[in-house]
């Protein structure tokens, strides 16, 4: 098996995780306060990372320091506005509605760098836009709360996305992701203290939940996409990831019993079709695909 292929059988892994992490907040919220998951979740993923990354951790210099505080103060809002949103919307919306992040990177990214936007990016905001709507929108033309608090967790995912590309340029990722890991931790535990009621989980199904988010989506799912973006091209990690509602509705439909209308199918497909079509530049795909084929056919 080559590298390529290890990589990209890794990184679906990574994405199914990061699917059922919906469902392990919605679990978890049953029996912890939004705060003391964030906690939980990242102090368990720090602890983790930092033990297998600690040589990183003991060379860090200010400057990596004090950009993986500003990325924690970051990851931290994104995760309270998920978690508060998962909180009072279905699993199955929020995985959709969170993958909007895709869509609102090169929006944000064009904005800042006064460049113009690309044509395809504009159908996938376009498209993206009815299909939240016909997903969200009730029979009165009113979306809910949660809808809004993950909606609203998408663009500051994006902005997260955006800060994370320049940092890397000059700073390790492992050590950047390792420190931002622990600062989301240390202010869900600081703000829990008063704003929510501290506590652990009561019940198996909440110590599950929380396990599976800090270890299988949060320190699992970092070191792995860190290692694997090296063997694989954009192209490939860009697809894959772009999966991860599907898994959400795998997760939802058979642990949840979360179904969608007819209406709500059609539109979680179209923000599905629009961040895929966000995230993959055609032109590059249909190169990396020739390109394979010519490798297959120079094998045989």
């Amino acid at each position: 098996m080559s590298n390529r292929l290890k990589a990209d059988l890794a990184m679906l892994m990574v994405t199914m995780f990061w699917g059922s992490s919906y469902l392990f907040m919605k679990l978890g919220l049953m029996d912890v306060h939004a705060l003391n998951l964030i906690a939980m979740r990242f102090g368990i993923a720090f602890l983790l990372s930092g033990t297998i990354f600690y040589k990183r951790l003991l060379k860090v210099d200010k400057r990596t320091f004090y950009q993986g505080m500003i990325l924690g103060v970051l990851l931290f809002f994104v995760f309270v506005a998920i978690t508060y949103g998962v909180q009072y919307t279905s699993v199955t919306h929020a995985g959709f509605l969170v993958s909007l992040a895709v869509v609102f990177v090169p929006i944000l990214t064009s904005t800042i760098t006064k460049q113009k936007v690309q044509i395809r990016v504009i159908v996938s905001v376009c498209t993206a836009i009815l299909g939240v709507g016909l997903l969200t929108l009730n029979d009165k033309f009113r979306i809910n709360p949660g809808d809004i608090l993950c909606i609203l967790g998408a663009i500051l995912y994006a902005i997260h996305i955006i800060v994370t590309s320049v940092f890397t340029r000059t700073a390790n990722a492992i050590t950047l992701g390792t420190i931002q890991l622990g600062f989301t931790g240390l202010l869900g535990l600081f703000f829990g203290m008063f704003f929510d009621k501290s506590q652990l989980p009561d019940t198996p199904s909440a110590w599950v939940a929380v396990l599976a988010l800090g270890i299988l989506c949060s320190a699992f799912g970092f070191i792995v996409q860190t290692v694997t973006q090296k063997y694989t091209p954009p192209t490939h990690t860009g697809l894959i990831f772009s999966t991860e509602p599907v898994f959400t509705v795998i997760f939802a439909y058979f642990f949840q019993g979360e179904t969608l209308s007819l209406q709500g199918i059609a539109g979680a497909s179209i923000v599905l079709l629009s961040v895929i079509f966000a995230e993959i530049d055609p032109q590059k795909l249909f190169t990396t695909v020739s390109v394979y084929k010519r490798g297959v056919n120079v094998r045989r």
